[in-house]
């Protein structure tokens, strides 16, 4: 059975090219528009083994979705990856204090991100 991975990003290109990375390595992807979405495609499947988030998004931030799994403990230890534009150390140190496991920086290439995923799936 294949590793599940969600990712969470308000943008629909970004959310294909992601599939698109993941599905053609082989993984199973869960797709959600926001943390609020995040949240409930995650409490709907449970087999998530890792999470792909963006920071800035509509109706709950990646921060705060970061800090709402990380209250759950079914995931509490589940790696939590941020993709974002951002870059600013004060953004990546709130990132690690949310509970994030990495930070990779848009755009990305698939094959590092690949190789990020990989050293963190459980």
């Amino acid at each position: 059975m294949s590793k599940r991975i969600l990712t969470v990003d308000d943008s629909k290109t970004i959310r294909d090219m992601l599939n698109f990375t993941l599905s053609g390595a082989g993984f199973s992807v869960a797709q959600a528009e926001d943390g609020v979405d995040g949240l409930r495609v995650l409490a709907a499947t449970p087999d998530v083994e890792v999470i792909i988030t963006d920071i800035n998004m509509p109706n709950m931030d990646g921060f705060t979705f970061i800090e709402h799994v990380r209250k759950d403990p079914l995931h509490k230890s589940t790696p939590i990856l941020v993709l974002t534009t951002e870059s600013g150390a004060d953004k990546k140190a709130r990132a690690r204090q949310s509970g994030a496991t990495g930070w990779i920086v848009k755009p990305f290439d698939p094959n590092k991100l690949l190789d990020v995923i990989r050293k963190v799936l459980p």
